[in-house]
């Protein structure tokens, strides 16, 4: 655990690298538990021992550990929350997405010019669990997850992270969900959003589970907003608009420092490993430089 916590931490790209910074760091050998005369671990072995922690939820575990750390220094406000999602960029190109019944077989996997190509008739062979998405009418359509992440306004922690396949309700609907999650522990909550969210059918949902949803307006949109001046009027409302930018920079984080730009791992359990696992030390990264302003 300790070694992958590394592994974010410091922007080692595999196992095999991250083995052998251990092999001559004396900084990471002390982090790990390994003695200067202590011989590493192969990489394989790494691996293998990662997907044992996948499988009984450690990481998980320490997410959770990270959270109530915060909620012990009065670092969570435990009412105001926003919520967004990103784009992860599978381990899998274009050329690997096939036709799932196999007629473009003979086909040179480079040569779709012209071809209509979409997640019900073609499927990355690479990755199958990886989905065609892509964020904006501008950009390309890549094989890809969403990372969801639930944070706190006060000072930005994430106290919800979810990785899930990537479709074009799934921001929605994995969102409620995991404010569901805090909602059963809470009175009444609120929670800032962008105009993706701006839906009847979020909206509703947040209000059946008790959230005040805090959803940037989408005005031009066929219908109009999903949300009047009974909600915006209040004072709240402007606050959460304001608060909610900052979950922008645990994305950044995660996709400068940490490997969620374009993850190197494949399956949905080992997205959300990794997913999950970043979203960890970015908390206890925060929780270090918030100990430092509060000392």
């Amino acid at each position: 655990m300790r070694a992958m916590l590394l592994q974010v931490l410091y922007s080692v790209r595999s196992e095999r690298q991250l083995v052998e910074q251990i092999n001559y760091n004396l900084l990471f050998r002390w982090f790990v538990g390994l003695a200067i005369e202590d011989s590493v671990w192969n990489h394989s072995v790494f691996s293998k021992n990662r997907d044992r922690l996948i499988e009984h939820d450690v990481v998980i575990e320490l997410f959770n550990r990270t959270v109530e750390m915060a909620q012990a220094k009065d670092l969570l406000s435990g009412e105001h929350f926003s919520v967004d999602g990103t784009q992860i960029k599978a381990w899998a190109g274009h050329k690997s997405v096939r036709r799932k019944d196999g007629s473009d077989d003979d086909r040179p996997p480079e040569d779709w010019r012209g071809e209509r190509r979409s997640n019900e008739t073609h499927e990355s062979k690479t990755d199958p669990d990886a989905l065609l998405y892509r964020k904006s009418n501008a950009a390309p359509a890549l094989p890809s997850f969403l990372g969801h992440v639930v944070t706190d306004n006060r000072h930005g922690l994430v106290v919800n992270v979810q990785a899930t396949p990537a479709n074009g309700t799934a921001e929605r609907d994995t969102a409620a969900s995991m404010l569901d999650e805090l909602a059963v522990r809470r009175s009444q909550i609120t929670v800032g959003a962008d105009k993706a969210y701006d839906t009847r059918g979020f909206v509703r949902a947040c209000r059946d589970i008790g959230v005040t949803p805090h959803v940037a307006q989408n005005l031009t949109r066929i219908g109009g907003s999903a949300i009047d001046g009974r909600t915006t009027r209040h004072s709240g409302y402007g606050v959460s608009q304001r608060r909610r930018k900052c979950i922008e920079q645990c994305f950044g984080w995660a996709k400068v420092i940490g490997p969620i730009r374009q993850v190197m791992v494949r399956g949905m359990r080992k997205v959300d490993h990794t997913f999950t696992l970043t979203m960890t030390a970015y908390n206890l990264t925060r929780l270090r430089n918030l100990a430092g302003l509060n000392a």
